[in-house]
């Protein structure tokens, strides 16, 4: 995989990124990269990551048009 910039990498343009539908900006959103995150208490359900549009990470995968 070639190398890319933070911009080029952003979450909002990743195929794992799932955008927060509780809020109308669209900066914030899930990472559905991982499996979700078990909770402390045994009657919470999972959750994924909140991330920002704007971050990035080493698992990045373009969206596919």
């Amino acid at each position: 995989m070639p190398l890319t910039t933070a911009g080029a990498a952003a979450c909002a343009k990743c195929k794992f990124f799932d955008t927060d539908t509780a809020r109308s900006d669209a900066s914030l959103g899930l990472c559905r990269y991982n499996p979700p995150i078990s909770q402390p208490s045994g009657e919470a359900a999972g959750v994924w990551p909140k991330v920002e549009a704007s971050d990035w990470c080493g698992h990045f995968e373009a969206v596919v048009a």
